[in-house]
């Protein structure tokens, strides 16, 4: 059985309401019908990155975007619809939070010499002959 609920009041702790609320996806009144994602889909992504939140929620965005790609604004009478503006938004959002991740995902990070205060094993210059000179 699928599930769709959200408390407002559990936003400042990493789970499962702070991702909808991240992602926008809080209108679970209607179910199925207002909500994009559920809560079991939700916990799945949480913990397949349990300690990386930005990989889960990237993980969810990408599943919205194949999800709502193929849907079309719609226009009867009076009532429109514009659900490719909604695609487009968690487009954009997945597209920035990928290349937030992959840009943390260079950074190498410097090692420590220990505390110690030797000069370090490789140095500019090391291969220079200085009888040569």
């Amino acid at each position: 059985m699928t599930t769709y609920t959200y408390e407002p009041g559990n936003v400042t702790e990493f789970g499962k309401d702070r991702m909808r609320f991240e992602l926008g996806d809080t209108m679970v009144e209607g179910k199925s019908d207002t909500t994009a994602l559920t809560d079991e889909e939700i916990q799945a992504a949480i913990d397949s990155y349990p300690k990386a939140w930005k990989r889960a929620k990237l993980m969810l965005l990408e599943s919205l975007c194949r999800r709502f790609a193929y849907e079309v604004d719609t226009k009867t009478g009076p009532l429109s619809l514009s659900m490719q503006a909604r695609a487009k938004l968690w487009q954009e959002d997945y597209e920035r939070l990928k290349k937030e991740i992959s840009a943390q995902a260079c950074n190498i990070p410097k090692f420590d010499n220990g505390g110690s205060h030797k000069p370090p094993y490789f140095y500019t210059g090391m291969q220079q002959n200085e009888r040569s000179r």
